[in-house]
């Protein structure tokens, strides 16, 4: 197990492997977030937190809700308002320590248009 922690602490998101991969994707949220995603399945991963000390912020077309914690303001993954089999999160690999990731294949998605990755 490997654990993606904010900067306080209060928010914990453990996913089952390091990432193979990670994306820097440039759409609108999460340009300015600033976010590095890992993705896993969605049953894989478990989200630690006491109740109350995350925010989620839900936009657009409403299918995806970007989780932080309340207390830092760290983005700590986005998660399906609807699961379904086969669901995926997003884990802000930025949360991880730097030698959990490092290696990892960067790649990056045109979010802004054409939804295609540019590699």
């Amino acid at each position: 197990m490997l654990t993606a922690i904010c900067h306080c602490g209060a928010v914990r998101v453990a996913v089952p492997r390091r990432p193979r991969s990670l994306t820097l994707c440039n759409c609108s949220i999460c340009r300015r977030l600033g976010a590095l995603w890992a993705y896993y399945p969605a049953d894989k991963v478990r989200v630690d937190a006491a109740p109350g000390a995350t925010h989620a912020y839900v936009w657009g077309d409403r299918t995806l809700r970007f989780v932080r914690c309340k207390s830092c303001g760290c983005v700590t993954h986005w998660e399906p308002l609807k699961r379904r089999p086969g669901s995926r999160m997003g884990v802000n690999a930025r949360n991880f320590e730097p030698n959990e990731v490092a290696g990892a294949r960067v790649r990056r998605l045109d979010g802004a248009s054409s939804w295609k990755y540019l590699d």
